[in-house]
């Protein structure tokens, strides 16, 4: 009876033992990835592959999971460093690097110290573009700026497996001196652009002025010339009145004129005495003579 049990004991402990064995071998086997990440799989030592998102397969006991990196954006801590511009002058730019490993294999077995490496290959690349651009440019262009560092050190890490989603300046700035000196240079081209504008609006108001008097006088030149226009046509009828036999009626209209001016010098006021030549007297007699001929 004892031996029985002892039996049972030893096929029971066997089972376990054997089912304890299978069941450490599928962990090992089975790999679930999750989505943020990639395993890093090496066979005695030597890469043997890298396990994307989901469940993977590798050879138990031979194979190991070595490294189990991140594929989620990171951010580089903000850093500064000092550059030169071309025109010598000494800034401190504020720079941010965004990146996400792309392949795992290189960045695990190429660089030791991913951030440090970016951080040192930033301020390498900014002192050298700051320093083929003036303050101005740095400035005004920093767009521009930003998209050149970003390009070369693309071009850099990619050796790592590395790929650069983004890279910006935060901010450039510059020593107590040199902003004293920009500020008097921008109050002086404030105050350049503020004569420039004064001079023009003067230059346009003559402008006007001239136009204004071009033009009035040549109004008055177009009222002068519809008069002596009218005036021509004026002596032009009468003279071919006269020649179809009107002497008589142009010799009457000249008579009451005569008559008309001396009726207003007549009409002064106050007492005076007008002295009239004897020619002025034929004229009353010449405009009755010439109205009783015509009403005949």
């Amino acid at each position: 009876m004892e031996e029985q049990l002892i039996g049972l004991l030893t096929q029971n402990i066997a089972l376990i033992v054997l089912a304890i064995v299978i069941f450490v071998t599928v962990s090992k086997a089975v790999r679930i990835v999750p989505q943020s990440e990639k395993y890093v799989v090496e066979r005695f030592g030597r890469l043997r592959a890298v396990l994307g998102p989901g469940i993977n397969f590798i050879v138990p006991y031979l194979d190991r999971v070595a490294h189990k990196i991140s594929i989620l954006e990171r951010q580089l801590p903000t850093t500064r460093q000092d550059a030169i511009t071309a025109d010598n002058v000494l800034v401190q730019v504020e720079t941010s690097v965004f990146y996400r490993i792309i392949e795992p294999e290189k960045t695990v077995y190429r660089i030791r110290d991913v951030d440090a490496a970016i951080s040192t290959t930033v301020a390498g690349i900014v002192r050298s573009e700051i320093g083929t651009m003036e303050l101005d440019q740095v400035q005004s262009n920093r767009a521009h700026l930003i998209e050149r560092i970003r390009e070369s050190l693309a071009n850099i890490v990619d050796d790592w497996g590395i790929e650069v989603t983004r890279a910006e300046i935060l901010d450039v700035n510059l020593d107590e001196a040199t902003r004293a000196a920009m500020l008097q240079q921008l109050n002086a081209e404030r105050a350049r652009r503020a004569q420039v504008t004064e001079a023009e609006g003067r230059r346009r108001a003559t402008e006007l002025a001239a136009d204004g008097d071009l033009y009035a006088a040549e109004q008055q030149a177009k009222a002068k010339r519809i008069l002596a226009e009218a005036e021509a046509f004026a002596t032009t009828a009468i003279a071919e009145a006269i020649a179809k036999g009107g002497l008589e009626a142009a010799q009457y209209q000249v008579a009451m004129k005569q008559v008309e001016a001396l009726t207003t010098v007549g009409q002064g006021s106050g007492k005076q005495t007008v002295i009239l030549p004897a020619a002025a007297l034929d004229s009353f007699t010449d405009a009755f003579r010439l109205l009783t001929g015509a009403r005949k």
